[in-house]
C-alpha cells in the first residue's frame, strides 16, 4: 500500500480493477495493487513485482508489513506499506484476458486496472473493497499522527 503525506493528511493510492464487470462501480471496488504468487517467491519480492505490473510505478521502500487479510473469495492477502508518490494519470497497466460476455467462450483483453487515485483516510473507506479496510487501520497504526 503505497501512501503519502499531503498538507498533514495521509493518504492512500488505490486502484480500480479493469473490465466491463467493474465499469460503472465506484464504492466498494477499488483496492491496493496486487496478486498472486508462487509457493517458492517471497511474498514481498511478489507484492512488488505485482505493483510494478498493474501501475508501471516501482515501489522502493523500506517496508513496513501490514499482515495478512481474508478476501471474501477466501484468496489471503497479505501487504506492506512504503511511502511514495506516483501521478495516477500516468498509470499503465498490464492486461489479462476474461470471458465476455461470461462463459461464452468468447475472450476479451482488459487492463488489470482501469486507474488510480489518492485518496485520504475517510475517502478511502468506503471506496476500497470491505475486506481490506483493516489495511487502512494497520497503517494509522503504524504511522504517528495519522487517522
Amino acid at each position: 500500500m503505497l501512501y503519502r503525506w499531503r498538507q498533514g493528511a495521509l493518504e492512500v493510492f488505490l486502484v480500480h480493477p479493469g473490465g466491463p464487470i467493474w465499469a460503472k462501480k465506484d464504492l466498494a471496488s477499488w483496492t491496493i495493487p496486487k496478486g498472486e504468487y508462487l509457493e517458492d517467491e517471497d511474498p514481498l519480492a511478489a507484492a512488488r513485482r505485482e505493483f510494478q505490473e498493474e501501475t508501471g510505478f516501482i515501489a522502493t521502500g523500506p517496508f513496513a508489513a501490514l499482515g495478512e487479510i481474508r478476501q471474501a473469495s477466501g484468496k489471503i492477502v497479505i501487504a506492506w506499506a512504503t511511502e511514495g508518490d506516483c501521478d495516477p494519470a500516468k498509470l499503465v497497466s498490464n492486461t489479462c484476458f476474461i470471458d465476455w460476455p461470461p462463459r461464452s467462450g468468447k475472450k476479451l483483453e482488459i487492463p488489470e486496472v482501469d486507474r488510480g487515485a489518492w485518496f485520504t483516510i475517510p475517502e478511502a473507506r468506503p471506496k476500497i473493497f470491505e475486506a481490506k479496510i483493516p489495511l487502512l487501520d494497520r497503517l494509522i497504526a503504524l504511522l504517528p499522527g495519522a487517522q
